[in-house]
């Protein structure tokens, strides 16, 4: 099963909740979400009722899918979001009002990482938490080419710029690092 496979290379559950810290209630946002909701529906399962998170993504398709496995799974506080994080200010969240985010996947994507740590900065309370994963550098027998991949400093450094401190860093998977950040 694909969800089982992915859990062998990263297990979201266990990412939220004990390295990002996910709680009832929280203000979460996926950025770079995907059609799938690895990340999306175990965030919504433990921010719960009184909390909220927001699938953000630049493909519309990848929203559909989301929408469509949260109605599967009757999640009520899943709400998408069409947007181009590597642009500062284009993200529909309000300001200041997440207590988390997640960076799953993402970095290596871009050659605008800078501008998607700021636009995170922007939409992160003072204090709020960054969960950042990525694959590591050294090849894998899957993923994106080894060439395309970030160093975790450089991941680290870039996140210093846009007003963040590592809180800590940590082996997510057998092919992938992990951080969590604050904004200060």
């Amino acid at each position: 099963m694909k969800d089982e496979a992915v859990v062998k290379l990263l297990n979201p559950t266990n990412l939220l909740a004990k390295e990002l810290e996910l709680q009832f209630g929280h203000q979460v946002a996926d950025f770079g979400c995907g059609g799938a909701g690895y990340f999306t529906l175990p965030a919504a399962k433990l921010v719960g009722s009184r909390g909220k998170v927001y699938a953000v993504d630049i493909l519309k398709s990848a929203l559909d899918g989301v929408i469509s496995k949260a109605k599967l799974d009757n999640f009520l506080n899943i709400e998408t979001v069409w947007s181009d994080i590597e642009r500062v200010g284009a993200t529909k969240i309000p300001a200041g009002s997440l207590d988390r985010a997640l960076l799953i996947n993402i970095m290596f994507q871009s050659r605008k990482n800078e501008h998607i740590l700021k636009e995170v900065a922007r939409l992160l309370k003072q204090g709020g938490k960054l969960l950042v994963v990525d694959w590591k550098v050294n090849p894998t027998p899957f993923g994106p080419p080894p060439g395309n991949r970030l160093p975790p400093q450089t991941i680290a450094n870039l996140a210093a710029q846009a007003g963040f401190s590592k809180e800590k860093e940590f082996e997510a998977g057998p092919y992938h690092y992990g951080f969590v950040f604050v904004k200060l």
